[in-house]
């Protein structure tokens, strides 16, 4: 059965990507909506986990989540963001060795979504240009950075009470490894 997980990480990889290459194209075009709306936090992050729940299997992963009891509720579109968090959960499946832990709350007056694993981490080039993420192929990895690129993006579109939507990368966290945020006004 480890095929099996192979075969279903590759194609939710895949597929994360061709969402992100049309997400980008219809942005290009200026045709890609934002529909923001109320949403309760754990039911749109238990979905997000169920999707990747048989490759995080088939890898021995153990992946759990933590809202914060003052921020039940999110206001942003469920689509969008979804993509930009099943993208990186499928990144996190890549390099975590044992665990993935997404910690939601709210810092800033923004709502904040982190995913943490215990991999490796990001590369240093990465954190390093924290506003310019697509820089090339990266040969030794095969990374576009057009997941990050994307994710940028549909943060920035959230846009609400002067402030904008954003992300942050880094290193360390909980687990150690790699920490991916996205904040959303």
């Amino acid at each position: 059965m480890p095929e099996q997980g192979v075969i279903d990480y590759e194609f939710a990889n895949l597929n994360g990507m061709l969402v992100q290459l049309l997400g980008l194209y219809k942005l290009g075009v200026n045709q890609l909506p934002l529909r923001p709306d109320y949403h309760e936090l754990d039911d749109f992050i238990e979905a997000q986990l169920a999707h990747h729940q048989d490759v995080l299997a088939s890898r021995g992963i153990a992946a759990r989540y933590e809202i914060d009891d003052m921020s039940p509720l999110g206001f942003f579109d469920r689509e969008l963001v979804g993509s930009v968090v099943g993208n990186i959960i499928v990144n996190a499946i890549g390099f975590a060795r044992e665990q993935i832990v997404i910690s939601i709350g709210e810092e800033g007056g923004q709502l904040k979504i982190t995913i943490n694993d215990d991999g490796p981490g990001y590369p240093a080039y990465l954190i390093d240009q924290q506003t310019d993420y697509v820089q090339g192929i990266n040969q030794g990895s095969g990374s576009t950075g057009l997941g990050l690129y994307f994710a940028a993006h549909i943060a920035r579109l959230h846009a609400r009470g002067g402030m904008q939507g954003r992300i942050e990368i880094a290193n360390g966290g909980v687990l150690g490894g790699a920490m991916f945020s996205i904040f959303l006004p």
